[in-house]
């Protein structure tokens, strides 16, 4: 295989933590992006693992980061948005604030990369975009104990639903893969009694995301990949 290369944030995440050794070990050219200087710290060294710093909540600096990694390897094959946060609420606890909050971590932190990146690939007509959903943006009755988690999600969807319009017959596609729990430590601490058997693998996801990544998956447009296991 050629060497491609994949930006993904939220690197050093429980997800993220997974999935950028994953693509390293299959060849690829890694761009990991975390949000602060001891994340970077945290990275493994690799010859193919190049770790970028950035609010991504900061608009400017992550275009200015953005066209800074397009003139150094002038090609970015595909971008995997995992950056992102939760907070449990109903209707009665969601405030306006928390909402603010959630739509900044889940949403502008995916559309500052998602827009650069997108008319990177447009300009060069092939892509692969993937966002990451959720199962309460979905459903009501799981969103309904998440609200402004779930209403920040949901934006994702239309999100894609939109670049993909957009992109019209060129070979630019952007996924949205939606997991239901997924089975990291901070999960499993925060949900000690619960069957983690039933929940998504974090070694999964990077399977399914590789897949949606390769050849294999030229074909498939616009598609939602709800990955929930037995939850």
């Amino acid at each position: 295989m050629a060497e491609k290369t994949v930006l993904i944030t939220g690197a050093t995440g429980g997800l993220g933590s997974i999935v950028v050794p994953y693509f390293l070990d299959r060849g690829w050219r890694v761009i990991a992006v975390v949000s602060e200087e001891n994340g970077k710290n945290r990275a493994e060294t690799r010859p193919m693992l190049d770790v970028q710093v950035v609010d991504l909540t900061d608009e400017a600096a992550v275009r200015s980061l953005i066209a800074w990694l397009i003139q150094t390897y002038q090609v970015i094959d595909a971008a995997l948005l995992l950056a992102g946060g939760f907070v449990a609420g109903g209707v009665a606890d969601a405030t306006g604030n928390e909402v603010k909050t959630m739509f900044a971590i889940n949403f502008e932190t995916a559309y500052n990369v998602a827009r650069p990146v997108y008319g990177h690939m447009i300009g060069r007509g092939k892509g692969r975009i993937v966002l990451i959903g959720a199962r309460p943006a979905l459903e009501p009755s799981a969103g309904k104990t998440a609200v402004a988690y779930a209403l920040s999600k949901s934006l994702l969807f239309q999100l894609a639903d939109v670049l993909n319009a957009d992109a019209g017959g060129k070979d630019v596609v952007t996924h949205v893969v939606v997991p239901s729990t997924i089975d990291t430590p901070n999960n499993r601490k925060g949900m000690p009694k619960a069957d983690f058997d039933s929940w998504v693998k974090p070694e999964q996801l990077a399977e399914i995301f590789h897949f949606i990544f390769s050849d294999d998956a030229a074909p498939l447009r616009d598609p939602v990949w709800k990955v929930y296991n037995n939850a």
